[in-house]
């Protein structure tokens, strides 16, 4: 039986908090405009300074870098761009050294058309990786093979005239898609993951993770027949991605097994997590169940559920309710903002003048659910998204929808560190990759250093709190009816059991507690005035309580 400390290390991502860098926007040490894992090991004392226990970094492997990395052509080096793997061990050391994991992302649904795997592939249809990617013959008139559709625009076919064969792609076609029905490409992907956890990595974030496998009779999606508004929770409403019900091109049941020779091998390496992105539309919930259950598949998930526009308690307590009713024995990791959503001040906010306050009710609320939870860079900031005109764009998904749709660029540009300096201190080259708002450079970290009631310093009190009380890492969380449009519910674990009331709207509420229910002590929750309460709770627009019953 394993002891209780043993049993506390191999679960610590359980509630835990994870802070995402994306490397080439966090800081730049080597004057070409491109952030670095030097440039993130330089700046990881900030992100201690959080509070958070992990961080989680965007693709660095050696790519052509077409979609920003996630289209790779080595699994196992870092693109010269970033650096190199003695930077990356030495990042590791200086996280560890900090009490903070590092997880990075594995982008194995698809690689590079660059990537030597898919360079033989295509050669012949008999060599030796003839099947490592999805290829099949054209229909007699010489279209596709079916009616898939690329999430980045067009069909999810490309002909390939050596082959004269089309293959697969789900998003660029520069990123042909791996066939996980050959037990070589999953062998081959395996050692990938092994070469990092020999490195020493702690963890894995798992891109499109239900992308894996596909049909394997390449039978086309039916039209998409349900209401509308789940449609874009894979996809903006511009794209015609989300006219389909995407039955035969992902979330394929042959994945499990997959899954669980992952799990397998994590499992023979102490104290290790993944964390899935499951996109699924409105069956993301159900997939994040099967991908969690049983404890011997991923660790957590997370969905698009919570990336969208709504900040309303209804939504909030229909996502929590669905997947505490949905996700029996698994984990969910939540999130507001990451680096392919706007930035959720800027969804969640009808002013400018309210984003500070916003920034602040969004992470008390985030921090106070049952879960895991993610904070994408700058968010500590309260960073809202970036303006960008098209000349500045090098997003090829807003490039390819402009202008409808303005693609991701918008919550990457670089992070602020100095306000009087040259690009907000992230580089000192005479153009970063993408610019540096005026309005981002006002919310600099030094500026919201010399700040006590600045986002950041919220961020920081937040996230302690969080730590203070077990009831908040992985307690049970149970919805409060109130005759208020509130979001109301209580955590409890090991005889404590702490009140959270939200009023998300913008006017002040008076909240009547249920019979029988009474606050014995008012705690304080940083950032909110505490009020006096008993048996009713006054709260103004935008405001948050917390009490212990």
């Amino acid at each position: 039986m394993e002891s209780t400390g043993k049993a506390a290390a191999k679960d610590w991502w359980r509630g835990a908090v994870i802070y995402q860098v994306y490397p080439r926007s966090f800081q730049d040490t080597d004057a070409n405009g491109l952030g670095d894992i030097k440039g993130i090991t330089r700046r990881l004392p900030h992100i201690a300074s959080l509070g958070v226990d992990a961080i989680w970094l965007a693709p660095f492997f050696t790519s052509p870098m077409a979609d920003m990395g996630y289209d790779v052509s080595d699994y196992c080096d870092v693109d010269p761009i970033f650096g190199t793997l003695a930077d990356f061990d030495e990042m590791l050391v200086a996280a560890h050294e900090l009490g903070l994991k590092v997880i990075i992302d594995q982008v194995i649904s698809h690689s590079s058309d660059r990537h030597p795997w898919f360079v033989e592939s295509r050669s012949s249809r008999t060599n030796p990786k003839a099947d490592w990617y999805v290829w099949a013959d054209p229909k007699p008139d010489g279209t596709a093979p079916n009616n898939w559709l690329s999430i980045f625009g067009g069909p999810g076919w490309e002909w390939d005239g050596v082959r004269r064969q089309y293959y697969q792609h789900n998003f660029l076609t520069s990123q042909p898609d791996l066939n996980f029905h050959s037990r070589d490409v999953q062998d081959a992907v395996l050692s990938a993951v092994r070469f990092w956890l020999d490195r020493g990595v702690d963890g894995f974030r798992l891109d499109t993770v239900n992308y894996y496998f596909c049909d394997k009779q390449l039978r086309s999606n039916p039209p998409h027949e349900a209401n509308e508004s789940d449609a874009g929770l894979d996809a903006p409403d511009t794209n015609p991605y989300g006219m389909q019900n995407h039955l035969y091109d992902k979330t394929q049941p042959e994945n499990l097994g997959f899954l669980k020779r992952l799990r397998a091998l994590l499992d023979t390496y102490e104290n290790r997590t993944t964390v899935g992105e499951v996109g699924d539309g409105a069956r993301s919930l159900q997939t994040l169940a099967a991908y969690t259950s049983d404890g011997d598949k991923l660790h957590m998930c997370y969905t698009f559920d919570l990336l969208g526009p709504e900040f309303t308690p209804a939504h909030f307590r229909s996502c929590v309710s669905a997947f505490q009713e949905n996700v029996r024995d698994g984990w969910v990791c939540w999130a507001f903002s990451n680096h392919d959503v706007n930035r959720h001040v800027s969804r969640f906010a009808k002013t400018e003048e309210e984003r500070p306050r916003i920034a602040k009710l969004a992470i008390s609320l985030l921090s106070t659910l049952r879960g895991s939870i993610c904070l994408y860079q700058g968010e500590e900031l309260g960073l809202p998204e970036a303006d960008l005109a098209f000349e500045d764009l090098r997003d090829p998904y807003g490039i390819r929808f402009w202008p409808a749709f303005k693609g991701r660029d918008g919550c990457r540009t670089p992070m602020p560190w100095e306000a009087g300096r040259v690009h907000a201190g992230f580089t000192t080259a005479e153009k970063s990759w993408l610019p540096v708002p005026y309005q981002h450079a006002a919310l600099s970290v030094d500026k919201q250093e010399a700040d006590n009631d600045s986002v950041l310093q919220h961020y920081r009190h937040t996230l302690a709190l969080r730590k203070a009380h077990p009831a908040l890492i992985d307690g049970d969380l149970t919805f409060v009816n109130t005759k208020e449009d509130v979001l109301a519910f209580t955590r409890e674990k090991h005889g404590e059991t702490l009140l959270f009331i939200f009023n998300l709207a913008r006017k002040p509420v008076q909240v009547a507690l249920p019979k029988g229910m009474k606050v014995k002590e008012v705690l304080p929750m940083p950032g909110f005035v505490p009020g006096a309460a008993v048996e009713t709770v006054k709260l103004d627009g935008l405001d948050a309580f917390c009490g212990r019953l």
